[in-house]
């Protein structure tokens, strides 16, 4: 007999069982436009959505619904491979579409939305916040007065879920006001992503690594996100985040976390979440002057990249000329738990790099007893991008006479691997996941207040002790000073 969709798991999942509306937030802008709509286009498509779903984008543009069609087919085209844009298909999609006008300030706006929708109680609503925080809690308040925060009613946020511990607590304290914590989805697209989710997968599902992750096999871990482009057409936003807010209080923290948390009792939401807390309340703090000594801190000057001038970045729009906003940040952190202790691990973020790569790296120790003379030790490399691949490298001997040893690599490139079938957006997987109501790759309350307890002392030690970002040219891989991070333990970055 077949599988009901019920019975269906989280690797062969099927549609729905259940109607429902999925709500946008911020329906015209970038988030909504380029992403959100083209992974759900790719969901419809593989038939992942019910028949009787709906989608409708709000926001305060004037569209008409046929406007918006237009406009979101514009860009599906250009985010969805030609290959797997299929006219036919887009029509079933745009089916799908709608658009509501409205200020998600206002109250009144909310009345108007609810006789739109209509009252029909069995319907699960999604509700995705693809706006600034500061909007957040206006939504949430304006969602309950209106009678549209039933107990079927789902809310996704996205980061960053505020800019302090004290904002992130007020934004939870009115969003738990509204939704109960099973209905809240704080959403980290990294933890979407294939290579991510295959941390656990190669940590807890193979006895190869188990016995040696950990400090007396471990040199040292390095989890780099590097990034050519520059802020975009979001400097109004970014001027006011920075690259410690923007990235590492949460994509890099949650990458930290499941690198180094310990096995849940089972793979569910609860189980895993409640170990990557674990992780974030055993990082060492980072106060006052020691900011000087585990921090990084830049800014990309003028430079090129791929042959073009780059201006710095106090020329981006919507940046204040004397900004003093890091694009770069880099941090030697520590973990106070008996499997890390002594294990540095150095994460670096950065905007206008030389490169486009996020990885993983994992320096193992060297063996006791050098029988060969000086060689490299073993690493093991998780790249996330461009591409997904995982490396293991080993000291091999190099053909002819004596023993001359050389680093070689097993690579296992995830595309290739699996028949280079089409690799799911980090997007499709997520949004599948809120709709089926499985909260297991989302933040939980306490994890985001976790990160900001451990990030707030440091972005006050760089105001206190007036640690002003570092300028570095567009194009290169930082400032000069993140080369003294590792040197000064005689280690080195990977590039």
């Amino acid at each position: 007999m077949a599988a009901t969709p019920a019975q269906v798991n989280r690797v062969g999942v099927a549609e729905l069982s259940i109607p429902c509306d999925m709500l946008v937030f911020g329906g015209t802008g970038d988030l909504a436009l380029h992403k959100l709509l083209p992974a759900l286009y790719h969901l419809h498509r593989d038939g992942r959505l019910h028949p009787d779903m709906r989608i409708l984008a709000l926001a305060r543009s004037k569209h008409s619904r046929a406007a918006f069609q237009v406009l979101a087919e514009r860009h599906c085209r250009a985010q969805v491979a030609r290959a797997d844009f299929d006219s036919e298909t887009w029509q079933g999609f745009a089916a799908r579409l709608d658009y509501f006008a409205m200020d998600a300030g206002h109250s009144a706006d909310f009345g108007r939305l609810s006789k739109h929708l209509g009252h029909v109680d069995e319907r699960v609503r999604l509700y995705y916040l693809a706006t600034a925080p500061d909007l957040f809690e206006d939504i949430a308040s304006h969602l309950k007065i209106s009678g549209l925060a039933g107990p079927k009613a789902r809310i996704v946020l996205e980061k960053p879920i505020g800019h302090s511990l004290a904002s992130a607590q007020a934004i939870n304290a009115a969003i738990g006001a509204v939704f109960d914590e099973t209905r809240v989805f704080r959403i980290d697209h990294y933890l979407g992503k294939e290579t991510v989710q295959n941390l656990m997968a190669l940590r807890f599902a193979n006895a190869l690594f188990e016995p040696i992750w950990r400090a007396g096999h471990i040199d040292h871990i390095q989890i780099s996100v590097c990034e050519t482009l520059g802020v975009e057409n979001r400097g109004a936003y970014y001027d006011h985040a920075g690259a410690m807010r923007d990235m590492v209080q949460n994509h890099l923290l949650q990458l930290l976390c499941l690198v180094a948390m310990e096995a849940p009792v089972r793979f569910d939401a609860e189980a895993v979440r409640n170990e990557k807390v674990k992780i974030l309340e055993a990082l060492k703090p980072i106060t006052g002057l020691d900011v000087r000594d585990k921090t990084v801190r830049g800014q990309y000057a003028a430079g090129k990249i791929g042959g073009q001038d780059v201006p710095a970045y106090y020329f981006e729009k919507n940046v204040d000329n004397d900004s003093d906003t890091e694009t770069f940040v880099a941090i030697q952190a520590e973990i106070d738990n008996w499997r890390w202790a002594g294990v540095p691990f150095y994460l670096r973020t950065g905007k206008r790099l030389a490169k486009k790569s996020s990885e993983i790296l994992i320096q193992f120790k060297p063996v006791p007893h050098r029988l060969f003379g000086d060689s490299e030790a073993n690493r093991l490399l998780i790249r996330l991008q461009p591409e997904e691949r995982i490396s293991l490298q080993l000291m091999a001997k190099n053909p002819g006479k004596g023993m001359r040893l050389e680093p070689v690599e097993l690579d296992l490139n995830l595309a290739d691997a699996f028949n280079k079938q089409r690799r799911w957006d980090a997007y499709e997987r997520l949004l599948l996941d809120v709709i089926e109501g499985d909260s297991t790759l989302f933040m939980r309350r306490d994890e985001v207040e976790a990160a900001w307890q451990w990030i707030d002392p440091i972005i006050q030690g760089w105001h206190q002790h007036y640690q002003s970002p570092r300028p570095y040219p567009a194009g290169s891989n930082g400032p000069e000073q993140l080369q003294r991070l590792l040197e000064r333990h005689g280690r080195q970055w990977m590039e």
